[in-house]
């Protein structure tokens, strides 16, 4: 497969997946503000919080580092061997659910059973679930190294759309069922998820489809672990860098959740300010999760394929490192342009926001405050995505191993910055514990990248100075939509928010014309690689 056609199917990859995330974000947003009208913010602060954390811990430490070594070289791999190895996350996935559920059960605060019902139970079923999802690595891997890019979408989209249905039929029919409603709803999730894929291979494999991809399983038995003749079990290369992520990854996973971590084992919060903390977390990384992140993981692809891990920049196919540092530097200026826009408008519509979404549960109090530095955040989570999906393309393993004593040091120093400043400020200490961290990511992942550029003729980082226009426009809308607040929102009537609303549209409209017309190199990159129309074309 050549580097643009590695390059199209990664753009289209991202297209779809920000349409996913779209799709996750808006039932998300709506099921949580359906739920708010007939739970407690107790309970939604138990499952958002203590059983969600549970789950991702448990799938995130079973799978992330052998989705990251199996994922790099692209398709060039001895597949027997690599599903062999993918198999092992079963066994460790158990291990470590054994060792969670102990420790969710026994060692953190039960919550009173009168308030939040069958707490036991559900532990046990939301580990149960992210075993059940394990069953489909080896499947998801196959299709992220072929590209089927369509796969993904339509399982996550199934089996979300079921998560919604059985959560909203339940929580109006029977409340008094309390976490089994959401443990159910975990459970039918990950389940579709795993039937779709098997579904997909059983049509897929020995079809005339895979012969002519030349594909490298014939049928389903293959997928299943086996010896290979003349070959070692497993690819003790693949393996060793899998060993390398696995303990990087345990400590990426302390930064991603770190604030769910310092609230369930420290107790700083009690229950229902979790659910507070849960809901505006959620509302304020909506546009980074279903943008930033389907680009950082689908680019990841990308830069895995191209470059060669490890390997001095001089010794790669220049044409190919040219298409990378083209494309690094227009995904910087992108997320950084989205982070601005997010920064500069939720600074201004926090407040009306959340009187919209919750009432004054969500308005009152430090709800509003929690959001506004939320906005200010996501520019951070934006630039460092997309640095950090280059960083760990490139890293030979022997500096993905020193990079690990970093992310160690930055994991303590995280959590005791989320305790020092939780006790200090409240919830919004999480949030400023996550910006000192994050700016500190993003300054290695800058600097290793200026370093690996330096001997060429490529500054992807260039991407990183929007034009002084786009800097114009943002900073007058910020102004304007900061006066338009405290004369219009927000305990006036309807006529005054929506003429807060009209003043934050027609800003917006004017730093989107801005950016159109001064970054063109941008918006030529945006509608050649990335939006959806283009991609179908190379499907």
């Amino acid at each position: 497969m050549s580097t643009q056609d590695v390059l199209k199917n990664a753009s289209t990859l991202a297209s779809y997946n920000v349409l996913l995330q779209v799709m996750f974000r808006v039932l998300t947003f709506l099921l949580n503000a359906f739920t708010l009208r007939f739970v407690s913010k107790e309970l939604i602060g138990v499952v958002n919080v203590r059983l969600t954390l549970l789950y991702s811990t448990l799938v995130f430490l079973s799978r992330e580092a052998f989705r990251r070594a199996c994922l790099s070289g692209g398709t060039d791999h001895n597949w027997r061997q690599v599903i062999n190895l993918l198999w092992l996350t079963l066994p460790l996935g158990v291990l470590w659910a054994s060792l969670l559920v102990c420790v969710w059960l026994w060692l953190l605060e039960v919550p009173d059973p009168h308030t939040i019902p069958h707490y036991g139970p559900a532990v046990g079923l939301f580990a149960l679930s992210a075993l059940q999802e394990l069953l489909a690595e080896p499947l998801w891997v196959l299709a992220q190294a072929h590209m089927f890019v369509r796969l993904k979408v339509i399982a996550e989209s199934l089996a979300m759309v079921a998560k919604c249905i059985l959560t909203v039929v339940l929580v109006v029919s029977a409340p008094q069922w309390g976490l089994y409603i959401f443990s159910a709803a975990q459970l039918v999730y990950t389940g579709f998820l795993v039937l779709c894929y098997v579904v997909y291979f059983l049509r897929f494999l020995g079809s005339e489809e895979a012969n002519s991809k030349c594909f490298p399983l014939q049928r389903m038995a293959d997928l299943l672990p086996a010896r290979v003749e003349g070959k070692l079990l497993i690819d003790w290369t693949l393996a060793r860098l899998t060993w390398s992520f696995f303990k990087q990854s345990f400590l990426k996973q302390i930064l991603t959740e770190g604030e769910r971590y310092v609230m369930t084992f420290l107790s700083v919060l009690n229950f229902g300010e979790q659910g507070v903390y849960d809901i505006v977390n959620n509302l304020g990384s909506m546009v980074a999760r279903f943008i930033f992140l389907p680009i950082e993981d689908s680019f990841y692809v990308f830069f895995a394929k191209v470059l060669t891990r490890g390997q001095h920049i001089r010794q790669q196919k220049q044409e190919e490192v040219a298409i990378a540092a083209e494309v690094l530097e227009c995904l910087l200026k992108l997320v950084l342009v989205i982070g601005l826009i997010i920064t500069v408008f939720g600074y201004a519509y926090s407040h009306l926001a959340l009187d919209i979404y919750g009432g004054s549960m969500l308005s009152s109090g430090a709800g509003p405050s929690l959001l506004q530095c939320y906005s200010c955040y996501v520019l951070l989570l934006a630039v460092n995505g997309v640095s950090e999906c280059f960083v760990f393309a490139a890293m030979s393993k022997e500096e993905v191993d020193r990079y690990n004593i970093v992310m160690l040091a930055l994991s303590v120093s995280f959590l005791l910055l989320s305790y020092v400043l939780t006790w200090w400020a409240g919830a919004i200490g999480f949030i400023l514990a996550n910006c000192l961290n994050m700016g500190l990511r993003i300054s290695h992942s800058l600097l290793y990248i200026h370093r690996y550029f330096l001997s060429s003729q490529w500054r992807p980082l260039h991407g990183l100075k929007p034009s002084p226009l786009v800097m114009l426009a943002l900073g007058l809308s910020a102004t304007l939509t900061s006066l338009s607040e405290g004369m219009f929102c927000c305990d006036g009537g309807w006529l005054l928010r929506l003429a807060h609303i009209a003043v934050g549209a027609g800003c917006l409209l004017g730093v989107l014309v801005t950016v159109l017309l001064t970054e063109t190199k941008l918006v030529q990159f945006v509608q050649t690689q990335l939006l959806p129309r283009y991609g179908k074309k190379h499907t």
